[in-house]
Parts: C-alpha cells; sequence; structure tokens
C-alpha cells in the first residue's frame, strides 16, 4: 500500500485593504474539502511579517516532511487564480505588518537572485482550465515582492524547490471562498500528480 503523502497549504492573515484574507479563508474551505484518503492535508495561517515567516517556514518543513508545499496569497489585481513560477530573493521595500523591513531588502543574503518550482506551471494551468471547473487559471513570474514573494522564495529554498504559491482575487472578484478552494484542490492535485510522474521518470532513467 502507497505510503500517505503530506502537503501543507498556507494562507495569510489579514493586511492593509484586505481585512479579510481571501487566501485564509479559501484554505480553510480547502481543508473541509480535503484532498482524499491518502493525503495529509495540514494547513496554517501565516502572519505578514517578514521575520516570522523565517522562523514559522523552516519549522513547517521539518516538523511534517512534507511532499509538497503551498503557499496562498491575495493579489488585489488578480481576477484569475494564479500560479507563480518563481520566487525572488531582491527588492523587499515594502514593510510589514509590524512595520519591519529587511535591511538588506533581500530574503537571504548570498542566495540566487530568483528559485524556480519543480512544478511546470504551465502544465498545471492547461490541465485544471481544460477540466471544466468553472474558475480560470493562469501563470505568472512576479510574485510581487512583498510578504507572497518573501515566503515562496523561502519555501522553494527549504523545500529545493517542492514548492508553489497560488495567487487568489479578493472574495467575490468574481469568486467565493468555495470556488476557490475547488480551484485550489484541482491546482494541488495536479502539482501532485506531475511531481509523482517526473518523479517516476527520474527513476526509469536510473534504472537504465
Amino acid at each position: 500500500m502507497d505510503q500517505k503523502k503530506t502537503v501543507i497549504v498556507t494562507g495569510f492573515e489579514p493586511f492593509g485593504e484586505h481585512t479579510v484574507n481571501a487566501s485564509w479563508v479559501a484554505v480553510q474551505e480547502l481543508k473541509k474539502l480535503g484532498l482524499g484518503h491518502n493525503i495529509n492535508l495540514h494547513v496554517a495561517e501565516v502572519p505578514v511579517e517578514y521575520q516570522a515567516v523565517q522562523t514559522l517556514l523552516p519549522s513547517l518543513w521539518k516538523q511534517h516532511l512534507p511532499q509538497l508545499v503551498v503557499h496562498v496569497g491575495v493579489s488585489g489585481m488578480a481576477t484569475t487564480v494564479t500560479l507563480e513560477e518563481c520566487g525572488h530573493n531582491h527588492g523587499y521595500l515594502r514593510v510589514d505588518n509590524c512595520s519591519f523591513c529587511p535591511e538588506s531588502h533581500c530574503c537571504m543574503e548570498g542566495g540566487a537572485d530568483c528559485i524556480h518550482s519543480v512544478i511546470d506551471m504551465d502544465a498545471v494551468c492547461r490541465r485544471v482550465n481544460s477540466s471544466g471547473l468553472g474558475v480560470t487559471v493562469s501563470v505568472s513570474k512576479d510574485a510581487g515582492r512583498y510578504l507572497c514573494d518573501y515566503t515562496y522564495y523561502t519555501s522553494l529554498y527549504l523545500g529545493k524547490g517542492r514548492s508553489a504559491f497560488v495567487h487568489v482575487p479578493p472574495l467575490g472578484k468574481p469568486y467565493s471562498a468555495e470556488e476557490l478552494a475547488r480551484a485550489l484542490r484541482a491546482v494541488v492535485l495536479e502539482m501532485l500528480e506531475l511531481m509523482e510522474h517526473n518523479d517516476g521518470r527520474k527513476h526509469c532513467l536510473h534504472d537504465q
């Protein structure tokens, strides 16, 4: 029997004009839906604080040893569910909920400028959009140089690329929390399938 997979999905606390953060509301709805019997789903709310991210993320990775960590954030500019391809190390100039900003304006001094996810976001996007879900998914290369991007870069570094970031629009613009949760569920399951397929291919190559 296959061992259960572990997936962590996070949302963010309220910040700025987002007095209700659609990301955390959608993630809580996803927790109700679940990802199926053979997947352990853990959810967590991430503070909109640079220093808290540096403490919380390593503990999440270490405690649960997940196959995949998916961070979800809200974007006031988004009208689709947006899959981010990479996290960036530099350009963090905006203060967080504690009025703090990293002095170096970067995530990890000496780290790579950009870390890409091991997941082919274009492939996930195509698959979910062709599934008739009723929620449009798109792909982006810029997670915004704020806590979303900062969290993504940190997680990509910790998980050696086994992480993903999904931006969602504010609630009702146009999707409800339930619709966002269904979209997140479809996205996460496609990501796991792609990762499994790629792992299988690697093993085949080693066996030759």
